[in-house]
């Protein structure tokens, strides 16, 4: 994958997240998908649908499926650490993201 093309997707899959995690995310599913914080559904559909949206949101922009599972996997363990308070939304923000590092660079190794 040419440079161009690898920064170009960083830059969608960048945006794609913060669309995730704060434009499509309601405050009900930021609170709920954490143990003990959930009242209207067991936390683990409000974590799992969540990290679900991301996963399609990297499987369309990328357009390789397996990456979106791969989103999706990690995109719920990293918040699952943060509802445990392992640590604060910059590290969250940082590991996500530096996830969508990790899927250009396979990218680019698989072109």
């Amino acid at each position: 994958m040419p440079l161009q093309d690898g920064l170009e997707l960083l830059a969608l899959l960048s945006m794609g997240h913060f669309l995730g995690d704060f434009g499509l995310q309601s405050d009900r599913m930021a609170a709920e998908k954490c143990r003990g914080q959930d009242n209207t559904l067991p936390w683990q559909w409000w974590l799992t649908g969540h990290a679900a949206i991301h996963g399609l949101i990297v499987g369309l922009l990328s357009g390789v499926p397996a990456l979106g599972l791969a989103e999706w996997g990690a995109h719920t363990l990293i918040d699952y650490g943060k509802c445990q308070h392992r640590y604060r939304i910059g590290v969250d923000q940082s590991l996500h993201l530096l996830c969508k590092l990790l899927w250009v660079l396979l990218l680019s190794l698989w072109a």
